[in-house]
């Protein structure tokens, strides 16, 4: 019997091909996306206003108390908050406080997601870089002035004593008529000036007071480290208030201008706002309500941070369990 010796060859079955799945998600940071950061930030800003509303009336009234062409005896905290309160009652403290809710969400959405953005391209792989924190928080408030100044400069004027403004839509009407859209911008340039200092300062200061208090208690469960989140932020707030009222003096002049007799200035240059004050009320002219400029943005800024980070939280965990 002939035998076949060509080589035989046995099949080899064939192996599974496996394919990598490749998804495109939005970029993240923190575990979050770009729109969480958003609305993080605008609960977060409008839960500090809210809440703080009362103080930041009594400074921009302590701010504007020598608005007119004569000089006034200095007024302190105490007597201020008794003539409002004597005069109008706790009702007075609230007026304008719609403007500053039409504005504080969407001021603060584009505050904290412009500051993650920024922050995670200029820290590189230095997480705790102070100088890239101070830069990414310039930015941030550039962008968010932009959104917040027109109905800043609505609140300030419905805060102000005897304002001859209804309300919101009133306020708007009117100065829309009688001194055109640029009127809603005349302080920008101070805000801006003034802001950018002071959100150098404050972030800068927050990041690095977050991390010392980390250090300190490492092992720190979540309800220590929310408190954390808010002495940070309590320092970095105080800080950043005293350092920029004269400033914030300015910005509180210019967007008063003209009304319940507040000056009115040829131009809304800050040399010449600033020579104006110090010569009908001295130097400490410019200090004025840097009281309650501190008692508003050290709380202010305690409930902001730790809002924000919480309302992380909760996204973080959100991601996580949808992952």
């Amino acid at each position: 019997m002939a035998t076949d010796a060509s080589p035989k060859f046995r099949t080899v079955p064939k192996t599974p091909e496996f394919h990598t799945e490749i998804s495109v998600s939005p970029p993240t940071h923190d575990g979050l996306e770009f729109w969480q950061f958003m609305i993080a930030g605008s609960i977060a800003g409008s839960v500090e206003h809210m809440a703080m509303f009362p103080v930041d009336t009594l400074k921009t009234r302590m701010q504007v108390i020598g608005g007119g062409s004569f000089r006034v005896p200095h007024i302190g905290v105490r007597q201020a908050l008794g003539s409002i309160l004597k005069l109008e009652g706790p009702a007075g403290l609230y007026r304008g406080i719609g403007a500053m809710g039409l504005g504080a969400g969407p001021a603060h959405a584009v505050y904290f997601s412009v500051y993650e953005w920024c922050k995670k391209f200029f820290s590189g792989p230095n997480r705790n870089n102070s100088a890239a924190h101070a830069i990414s928080g310039v930015f941030a408030t550039v962008a968010s002035d932009a959104v917040i100044t027109p109905m800043d400069v609505v609140k300030q004027r419905l805060q102000l004593k005897s304002s001859p403004y209804k309300g919101v839509g009133d306020c708007v009407k009117r100065v829309l008529m009688e001194e055109g859209v640029g009127a809603f911008y005349k302080s920008y340039r101070t805000t801006v000036v003034m802001n950018a200092p002071f959100t150098a300062v404050h972030f800068a200061t927050y990041e690095a007071a977050k991390k010392g208090l980390v250090e300190i208690s490492p092992e720190s469960g979540e309800d220590e480290r929310l408190m954390v989140h808010a002495t940070a932020g309590a320092v970095a707030g105080a800080l950043a208030a005293v350092v920029t009222t004269p400033l914030d003096v300015v910005k509180t002049q210019l967007q008063c201008q003209g009304v319940c007799g507040c000056d009115r200035f040829s131009s809304s240059s800050i040399k010449d706002v600033i020579q104006s004050i110090v010569r009908k009320d001295g130097y400490h002219g410019l200090m004025r309500g840097w009281v309650p400029r501190m008692l508003f943005h050290a709380p202010a800024a305690a409930i902001c941070w730790s809002t924000y980070e919480a309302s992380k939280t909760f996204f973080q965990r959100l991601n996580d369990s949808n992952s």
